[in-house]
């Protein structure tokens, strides 16, 4: 990983959401139903590596998703 990554997560997310058939605001929203405050420029920023991603957030991802925390980190 580069030094200019803040996270591994990045690009899993945005497969994941793409293959869920999610846009970027949408994923924010479910992640806000289910108690995270993130808006859709903080999910460009998680898929783009630009933002460091913290353990508690990996289960908010984990659920919005429907996914395992080993498919966001494979």
């Amino acid at each position: 990983m580069g030094a200019q990554n803040k996270n591994i997560v990045g690009p899993q997310v945005r497969r994941l959401r793409v293959a869920a058939n999610l846009s970027q605001a949408a994923l924010a929203a479910a992640c806000q139903r289910i108690g995270w405050d993130i808006d859709r420029n903080t999910v460009a920023k998680i898929e783009g590596r630009l933002r460091w991603v913290g353990d508690f957030e990996l289960v908010y991802l984990t659920k919005a998703l429907k996914c395992s925390l080993a498919d966001l980190v494979n």
